[in-house]
């Protein structure tokens, strides 16, 4: 092959593939239709922080008792409330809670005539309902009473592991301890039950809703049972409960202690 040829073979080579560019197509490969290609917008962090910080102050504002009365959860915290009761949020502060509380039972000095006493509420104070309540979205529904009290009945609520703590070091530490519930004279065998399956024993009182304390609120009834041990002599020095019906009212303790609880509200 000559030289000259050799050029001319060459050239054509580097030149055949623009011929056949898009530039070149024929005008019908033009109209064929291009893959189309959706992109869905991913979820801002920036949203998803706003959302847990509108969560946590109403959080912060219920456990305050800043809020009016509420039924149940905002709709757009379910997913924070579950995260923060299942989570090691909820530990730490009923841990905390506990601790203080033991701090200052130690500090007290008891008269030592007997008259001496710690109340605890039960629900979500010394037993938790936190089996049932993952069942019923942790507060998102409207509380359901007969539902309730089947779940009361199968006497299984586990203990919560701080406050067991302190309930056993308040009875050493020489406390006359009552147990004051909202629970009624009806449930008194498995309440019982379920207490002592729990590990606490060795309680003074257990006091119950009667039939004519049905249609108390909690902080009318609470109240009434406090006025109660006052004059029976009892000096109430220590007051644990997951409500603030559980402490406010007369007859207050000389220091009450509020577990935490974003899933119900009782007045």
């Amino acid at each position: 092959m000559s030289l000259s040829l050799f050029r001319l073979f060459f050239l054509l080579l580097c030149f055949l593939p623009l011929a056949f560019s898009e530039d070149s197509a024929p005008s019908s490969d033009a109209s064929l239709p291009r893959p189309l290609i959706i992109e869905y917008p991913q979820p801002s962090k920036a949203v998803d922080e706003e959302l847990r910080l509108r969560c946590t102050s109403w959080r912060f504002a219920a456990e305050t008792n800043n809020l009016s009365p509420w039924k149940t959860i905002p709709q757009e915290c379910a997913e924070y409330v579950k995260v923060y009761m299942t989570g090691e949020g909820y530990s730490l502060d009923l841990q905390r809670v506990s601790e203080e509380a033991g701090f200052y039972a130690k500090s007290v000095e008891l008269s030592g005539d007997g008259k001496d006493a710690w109340i605890f509420d039960i629900d979500e104070t010394l037993l938790s309902n936190l089996p049932y309540y993952a069942n019923h979205l942790f507060g998102l529904e409207v509380f359901d009473h007969p539902e309730f009290d089947k779940w009361v009945e199968r006497a299984s609520a586990p203990a919560i592991p701080p406050s067991l703590r302190l309930y056993e070091q308040v009875l050493q530490l020489g406390f006359k301890v009552f147990l004051l519930t909202g629970r009624t004279e009806k449930h008194r065998g498995v309440t019982v039950e379920n207490l002592i399956n729990a590990g606490f024993q060795n309680w003074d009182k257990l006091i119950l809703r009667s039939s004519e304390d049905y249609v108390k609120l909690a902080t009318e009834y609470k109240s009434e049972k406090r006025d109660e041990m006052v004059k029976e002599g009892y000096r109430i020095l220590g007051n644990s409960g997951d409500q603030w019906s559980d402490l406010l009212g007369s007859a207050m303790s000389a220091r009450s202690f509020k577990l935490p609880n974003p899933m119900y509200y009782i007045s």
